[in-house]
């Protein structure tokens, strides 16, 4: 059996949902099994144990959240040199860009020696002002559907030992 991490953090419920889906949808994948971890509580042999990976996020003042940052500088030295060509997508929640985020997730993958398997997908929210900033996130149908196919993909993939 083949297993995906899918690790997340969120503080206003985005990513959050975003993880979700794509992990509902890699669980309809027979023969794989997918671990949902927020990202405070994945660790080195989560990362280990796993055959791909999903990383999902939001994007705060141009970079990963800072409990994402936390996550990779946990399990990078560890991991490194084990984890050698295993597969990984990401998504990012964004107020009006995502591109910081999804180049520090890039760069940090490309160090533990990862291979992406789909351009990181990006939802903007279009918050823009402290309170829009702040609120709850409810990400809608059609984002979710889009966050669902990578795991979908990610989960097949990883099944038919394509990755």
């Amino acid at each position: 059996m083949k297993r995906l991490l899918v690790v997340w953090h969120s503080h206003t419920g985005g990513a959050r949902q975003m993880a979700e889906a794509a992990a509902a949808a890699a669980r309809t994948e027979a023969g794989v099994e997918v671990v949902l971890r927020h990202a405070p509580q994945a660790s080195v042999e989560d990362v280990l144990a796993a055959d791909g990976y999903l990383f999902a996020t939001p994007e705060n003042l141009a970079t990963m959240a800072g409990l994402m940052k936390d996550f990779f500088d946990r399990v990078y030295y560890p991991a490194l040199d084990s984890i050698n060509g295993r597969p990984y997508a990401t998504l990012i929640c964004a107020g009006s860009d995502g591109a910081g985020a999804a180049r520090q997730i890039e760069r940090i993958a490309t160090g533990l020696r990862l291979k992406p398997v789909a351009p990181p997908l990006i939802v903007i929210t279009h918050a823009q002002t402290p309170q829009a900033i702040l609120a709850p996130k409810t990400i809608g149908a059609d984002d979710l559907a889009r966050c669902a196919e990578i795991g979908a993909a990610l989960a097949a993939g990883l099944a038919a030992g394509i990755f």
